[in-house]
């Protein structure tokens, strides 16, 4: 697919991206991101429009983390369970 341009509105700002897969799935991270900067700017006293993003980024990188911990879970099991059919098939 060709890269297509996307214009998005973050934050009452708006910015043009680049899309190289489908622009509807750029325009819903847009969107996702706009709502958690708004939720944060909500919850906060400071308008800042840069400690609003920083926030923001800093929950999204835990929930990286966390979204990469179980991943990590789920590739142990994963292997742990291969390892285990791996000795029962061989055993039979």
């Amino acid at each position: 697919m060709p890269r297509q341009p996307v214009r998005v509105q973050i934050f009452n700002q708006s910015y043009s991206l680049v899309s190289e897969d489908d622009p509807r799935e750029v325009l819903e991270i847009a969107q996702q991101v706009d709502e958690l900067m708004t939720s944060i700017a909500n919850r906060t006293s400071s308008g800042d429009t840069t400690r609003v993003a920083v926030l923001a980024c800093l929950h999204l990188a835990d929930k990286l983390r966390a979204a990469e911990k179980q991943l990590q879970s789920f590739e142990d099991q994963s292997g742990r369970i291969a390892t285990m059919l791996e000795e029962a098939l061989g055993q039979g």
